[in-house]
């Protein structure tokens, strides 16, 4: 049974102010997570941009900006395609179910905590649930250490 949310916590060694920037800030976003945005967050805005990660350059990152609790939270839902194939990946993403991503931050003796969720996976198809898991849990492994190395050499 795949489970409904992915949990990934990851102890950066920068201030809850530097990690909120490099997480609502569109442009520093885009650059750790590697899609090209050209618009900033804001709640209740869709935002889309190419993915930039070398053989995704097809697919569109989309999300509606959900939540922006300065320092504290940042969430979006996300789209769930059935497949991100270039030969099968459709860009409109009307009536595609979406998961939830939040973002939470907790100040600590040397940095920031930083808790990344998504959930709802639940709620998706049973043909796409378990392809779908398992590649945002390997995908949000890797983001997290992503925003690791941008925030230590962009301080």
């Amino acid at each position: 049974m795949v489970p409904d949310r992915i949990e990934k916590r990851i102890e950066l060694k920068a201030p809850v102010a530097r990690v909120w920037q490099a997480l609502t800030n569109y442009r520093e976003f885009g650059e750790w997570f590697r899609v090209a945005l050209t618009e900033p967050f804001l709640v209740g805005k869709t935002v889309r941009g190419n993915i930039l990660h070398p053989g995704f350059e097809h697919v569109v990152w989309e999300a509606q900006i959900e939540q922006m609790i300065p320092e504290k939270l940042f969430s979006y839902t996300w789209a769930q395609p059935k497949s991100l194939a270039k030969e099968h990946y459709k860009p409109d993403y009307t009536g595609e179910p979406r998961t939830l991503v939040e973002f939470r931050l907790t100040p600590t003796e040397t940095g920031t905590l930083l808790t990344v969720t998504e959930s709802g996976f639940s709620k998706l198809p049973d043909d796409r649930r378990e392809q779908n898991y398992r590649g945002n849990e390997g995908g949000w492994a890797q983001q997290m250490k992503n925003i690791e190395v941008y925030v230590a050499a962009h301080p």
